[in-house]
């Protein structure tokens, strides 16, 4: 896809409080997410491993989505509706957001916007782009959005901020990540199999404040999961759900430092460079800057 990502982060940070315009989660469905974790990139079950496995467990979360009223199939726990596959709850795994000091979509001036844990705020590019790590989903974007006809962020930034992000619309002819119906299912859509183990999870889950053991609950069962069933295998859930737990990589002590140190979502934030104090320091990888992308 040709498009222009210098300066924008758009599709990696949560830029609605700096414009009073709506916009919407980027949705395929009917559910409601219970978080309002905005463009969360949803993980295949080869990338959770492949997270987990080089230590970066304590980057990723998990989505749960409450199920329409009419819906046959859903299970309530903590007093939320969520949506299910016999009788187990659906989710996502995606990659956890953070307040961050950044300056995105060409405003002036840091604020403290919910970004994405791999974004580097000063360059605002991609700490794992073109690593083994990337997400296909990151990968194909906005591929997925054009194929299915539903507007891009990088038409969202446009409409809202002007200037030319998308400079190509043409659809692709496929993309690798694109997974709808039952064939998501134990690849991107996962099943919890004890929905009675969720009571005070979802409550946190739907409050935005989970735990690492809740999130290593949750990722244990998708990289347990069988792809295009809703079985899993058990030693696999405890291999991994312990992975998880035992990660501790820069993600966690940035995490905690800029959640501490945010003020209000939207409100003036010190200078990016901030984030050489946070996150280089602590290990993150590096970005190449803009100069070195043709």
């Amino acid at each position: 896809m040709d498009v222009d990502c210098e300066g924008c982060a758009g599709c990696c940070v949560d830029w609605r409080p700096l414009t009073a315009q709506p916009s919407d989660h980027e949705r395929r469905g009917p559910h409601e997410p219970l978080d309002d974790i905005y463009n969360l990139v949803p993980l295949t079950r080869a990338e959770v491993r492949r997270f987990c496995d080089a230590g970066y467990g304590d980057a990723l979360v998990p989505r749960l989505w409450t199920a329409p009223t009419a819906a046959d199939d859903a299970v309530v726990v903590d007093g939320h509706r969520l949506a299910a596959v016999d009788g187990q709850p659906t989710f996502f795994v995606g990659l956890r957001k953070t307040p961050k000091p950044v300056a995105p979509v060409g405003t002036d001036g840091e604020r403290w916007l919910r970004s994405c844990v791999f974004l580097d705020p000063t360059t605002l590019q991609c700490r794992i782009h073109g690593d083994g790590l990337y997400p296909s989903e990151c990968a194909d974007y906005p591929g997925h959005n054009l194929l299915l006809e539903r507007e891009t962020e990088c038409e969202r930034v446009e409409a809202v901020f002007g200037g030319d992000r998308l400079l190509d619309d043409e659809p692709p002819e496929s993309v690798e990540g694109l997974l709808l119906g039952p064939q998501a299912l134990g690849e991107k859509v996962f099943v919890h199999p004890e929905p009675d183990a969720l009571t005070g999870i979802v409550g946190r889950a739907a409050a935005g404040t989970l735990t690492s053991a809740d999130r290593a609950e949750f990722v244990g069962w998708a990289a347990a999961s069988a792809p295009g069933t809703a079985e899993h295998s058990e030693r696999h859930y405890e291999e991994y759900r312990e992975t998880v737990l035992s990660a501790d990589s820069w993600v966690t002590d940035a995490v905690e430092t800029w959640t501490a140190w945010a003020s209000g979502e939207g409100e003036p934030a010190p200078d990016a460079d901030a984030a050489e104090r946070v996150e280089d320091a602590a290990g993150a990888p590096q970005t190449p800057g803009w100069d070195a992308v043709e």
